[in-house]
This record gives C-alpha cells, structure tokens and sequence, in this order.
C-alpha cells in the first residue's frame, strides 16, 4: 500500500487529498472516480515517511483547501 497526495483543480479552486492504495495508478483511479472532471495530479515531492503503508485498506481523505 502507498499513500500518496493528489492535488484536484476545478477552475480558480484547488486542493489536495490524501489517497492510500495498492499503487499510485490506483491512487489516481480513485479519485477520479469520485471527482469527475476535475484536474488530477499526483502532488510532488513524495513524502519518503509516510509513502508506504503497512497493512490497510483503500482510503481517501481532505488534505488542505487552496483558494487562487
């Protein structure tokens, strides 16, 4: 397992969520299963520390909001 950020665009708006999966191909079908439409990119640099998971399920949650 792998927890990676992914930072979402729709329009002037933009954030960030953190997705643990099997991969990051699978971190990025995730969100863009539940976020149709929206610009997806993995965020860079990978955090080493907390890139990979022991154990687990599949998860996803709100990292941080950016207002442009």
């Amino acid at each position: 397992m792998v927890r990676v950020s992914v930072q979402l665009r729709n329009g002037a708006s933009q954030f960030r969520v953190a997705v643990q999966a099997e991969s990051i191909e699978r971190a990025m079908e995730i969100v863009k299963r539940y976020n149709p439409g929206k610009d997806c990119q993995v965020a860079f640099p990978l955090d080493p520390e907390t890139f990979f998971v022991r154990g687990g399920i599949a998860a996803a949650g709100e990292v941080g909001k950016e207002a442009a």
